[in-house]
């Protein structure tokens, strides 16, 4: 019989100097420690960009890298102007940071380097803000009812969108869903390998269940077009749907909606938040519900949440209504008080004329 040659595995490009060798070497090990593939890519990124700025001043080993190189890097993010002449927020710029500090921190413990140059740089303080927008339940219903369920997409979208707003899932937990991990008897959601790789079960409204069932008797078989993994929404052309596409899609039904907010994906889990949360759910279930590793978290929207502040504050400050107040009052007050109900009538009854 002749003999069968194995054709040779083609040799692996090696990087082009050592600092990004390093980094690939960082990633590896990032990769046994089970870290997960965005934090890798985000690392990857991030760490690049610091490389990049490096070659323009000619700084071609991690050993050249001192503490007052890190702080002239830290001022360069702060300085740098995007395209549309915006800077980098401080939340990007301690992003990029914190993933150096890792690097150089691996570095260290490796023995690449005597002492790690990163660790007494500080990082920039973040603002503490909240949600910008936030869906009112009626916005809400406006902003799904934008999907046009004639068409297979259409149907699709609705189930996302109605899945978005009765669990308040990340968008990646939304593209990562399987047709096993709906269990509609239960009236729940297995996620799987969520953020931090938790695994968590969540409940899901009877209405989200009813479009996720039509779709997927109906209009997931026309997108199927390869070999079914389970993928419960697929994209047109029957794949699994990409993260940035889908922050696309929600973002151009709230446009669509017209209701003058903006938003994607997590609006809608800033809504389910805020919603429950005014009408009485615990905060440690929207932080159960939300997969919050802390209740610091899940705080945030004890503040996006008015109404119950507006209760009390309505219900205890004398000066909150324009009616007669509980207890006495001065003459003077009284009379004020009447000027300005008279003149809030006239305003009235000019309006109407």
């Amino acid at each position: 019989m002749p003999r069968l040659r194995m054709p040779k595995p083609k040799p692996i490009a090696a990087p082009t100097d050592r600092m990004h060798a390093l980094v690939e070497r960082y990633i590896a090990w990032m990769g046994v420690q089970n870290f997960s593939p965005d934090t890798l890519h985000s690392n990857r990124v991030c760490i690049g960009y610091f490389l990049d700025w490096c070659k323009e001043r000619s700084i071609e080993d991690v050993t050249e890298v001192t503490r007052p190189v890190l702080e002239r890097y830290q001022r360069a993010l702060y300085y740098y102007r995007k395209k549309d002449g915006a800077p980098l927020t401080f939340r990007t710029q301690g992003t990029r940071l914190r993933f150096l500090k890792g690097w150089f921190r691996w570095l260290a413990r490796q023995n690449y380097l005597l002492h790690n140059p990163a660790s007494e740089l500080l990082l920039p303080r973040l603002e503490n803000r909240l949600p910008k927008y936030i869906l009112s339940a009626e916005e809400a219903e406006q902003v799904i009812a934008q999907a046009d369920i004639a068409t297979p997409e259409g149907m699709r979208d609705r189930a996302i969108l109605e899945t978005f707003y009765s669990t308040g899932m990340r968008r990646l937990e939304v593209v990562g869903l399987k047709l096993y991990d709906i269990d509609a008897d239960r009236g729940t959601v297995m996620i799987r390998q969520g953020k931090g790789k938790k695994d968590r079960h969540i409940p899901i409204g009877e209405r989200a269940l009813a479009w996720l069932d039509k779709y997927i008797r109906e209009a997931r078989p026309e997108l199927l077009v390869t070999s079914d993994d389970g993928t419960v929404f697929l994209s047109s052309r029957g794949e699994t749907m990409d993260r940035v596409y889908l922050t696309g899609l929600v973002r151009s039904y709230v446009r669509k909606a017209k209701i003058g907010k903006k938003g994607g994906c997590h609006l809608f889990r800033h809504t389910v938040a805020t919603l429950m949360l005014e009408n009485g759910a615990d905060i440690r279930v929207i932080q159960e519900m939300l997969g919050h590793a802390k209740i610091t978290t899940t705080e945030l929207y004890t503040r996006v949440s008015i109404n119950l502040l507006k209760q009390v504050y309505s219900a205890t400050h004398p000066a909150a209504h324009l009616g007669p107040r509980n207890g006495p009052a001065t003459a003077r007050d009284a009379a004020a008080e009447a000027e300005l109900m008279a003149t809030l009538a006239e305003e009235e009854e000019d309006e109407d004329a």
